[in-house]
């Protein structure tokens, strides 16, 4: 069972102390033709709980969960030498990764470091999802997708967030160009992310960092739609995904594209309202390369002080957001688990309303498990994240 921990601004599991334990239970699977990855359930969000209780509920109830899955571009034993080198290679990897998404049975997947996105797509059509995806700007292999169950939802519109436009807003002067050229000048002194091997997956671009159209141009990228939940009423709900920066000492970048997202996220959740005469839910997921306390989680999960006029609340926070595990259990004391950096970085964030609430989670390991000492990625975890997912109930006005 989940417990009930408190965040840590960096942990390290216990590697070396659990050495003798770790073997053992890599031991147990290789004594398997084919080592099974584990696949997490969901458990009540409050502890205490059950979900599958037999109380009648009239509303809508929908679960999502979001993944790093670990593009398989950025899968080399030179980076990974502490993961088997049998769990590294894409057939392996991806016939675990599959088992893990298709056990969920989730009404919503939303992947990060999506690669192959055709044997994805094929493969998850054939469990009634349809899906939409964003590569990545420049030259990158992998983005970003939403995998969404037919049955559950009506896709009505999206839209895509290429986060390179932060510098086109510097370019025209425009006060949201004013805004980050501000944060850039703030310095990197807030970050508490660690280097990783993110450091080896994906090196700086050459340029001077000092310079604004160099530093923001980090080729990240988001993707939101709107869907209309199928139901006993009419319900829409605004899902997005993103992949935030990764690099520590760009901890500006992180914030300014933080800012970018909430900022489009404001606008398309108006387009979506006026257009279909409705007040959508905002649900935003992703691997936000950021930890708890840090100035992107702050900043997106700040409420408005009570001194602030509403005009200056939606001209700094234009969309109130509230992190589901934060509201709930608390957040997860990891999400990523290399040797060099473990901690949490992945989210999932709403926008807390009467009508909205997280009613369970999706479990998560404890530090001290065997399946995850060691590190990842491994045989019971296909990528070096772990998957987080909630289920929501809407109510009717």
């Amino acid at each position: 069972m989940l417990k009930a921990l408190p965040p840590l601004p960096f942990h390290r599991l216990p590697v070396a102390s659990s050495k003798r334990q770790h073997s053992l239970f890599l031991s147990n699977a290789k004594m398997s033709t084919n080592p099974a990855p584990i696949c997490p359930k969901f458990i009540p969000a409050e502890g205490g709980g059950n979900i599958n209780s037999t109380s009648k509920f009239e509303g809508i109830r929908f679960s999502l969960v979001s993944y790093n899955i670990l593009a398989q571009v950025y899968v080399r034993s030179a980076l990974y030498p502490h993961s088997p080198s049998a769990c590294l290679k894409w057939k392996n990897r991806s016939d675990a990764v599959l088992t893990v998404l298709k056990s969920f049975g989730a009404d919503f997947l939303c992947l990060q470091e999506l690669d192959n996105e055709d044997f994805y797509k094929g493969n998850m059509e054939t469990e009634g999802y349809s899906s939409l995806y964003i590569q990545r700007s420049g030259q990158k292999r992998d983005g970003c997708g939403i995998f969404y169950k037919i049955s559950c939802a009506e896709l009505l519109v999206e839209d895509r967030i290429y986060y390179n436009e932060l510098v086109n807003s510097i370019k025209d002067g425009s006060s949201c160009g004013d805004d980050q050229n501000n944060t850039l000048a703030g310095g990197n002194n807030d970050s508490d992310l660690k280097s990783s091997s993110w450091s080896k997956k994906d090196s700086r671009d050459h340029g001077d960092l000092n310079d604004p159209y160099v530093r923001l141009k980090r080729d990240c990228v988001g993707i939101m739609a709107a869907f209309r939940l199928k139901g006993p009423f009419d319900h829409v709900v605004i899902v997005a995904t993103t992949h935030l920066y990764w690099d520590p000492e760009l901890a500006d970048v992180k914030l300014a594209q933080a800012k970018y997202l909430s900022s489009r996220l404001a606008e398309f959740r108006t387009q979506v309202s006026d257009r279909y005469d409705c007040v959508p839910s905002v649900i935003v997921a992703g691997d936000f390369n950021s930890v708890p306390g840090d100035k992107v989680y702050q900043y997106l999960t700040l409420r408005c002080p009570k001194s602030a006029t509403l005009v200056e609340c939606i001209e700094e926070y234009p969309i109130p957001l509230c992190s589901v595990h934060a509201s709930t259990r608390g957040e997860p004391r990891f999400t990523n688990c290399t040797p060099d950096f473990t901690d949490t970085l992945d989210y999932i964030f709403f926008s807390p309303s009467d009508r909205i609430k997280p009613v369970s989670i999706l479990e998560l390991p404890d530090a001290d498990s065997p399946s995850v000492v060691g590190c990842l990625p491994n045989y019971y975890h296909p990528s070096d994240h772990i998957p987080i997912g909630a289920e929501f109930e809407i109510t009717k006005d």
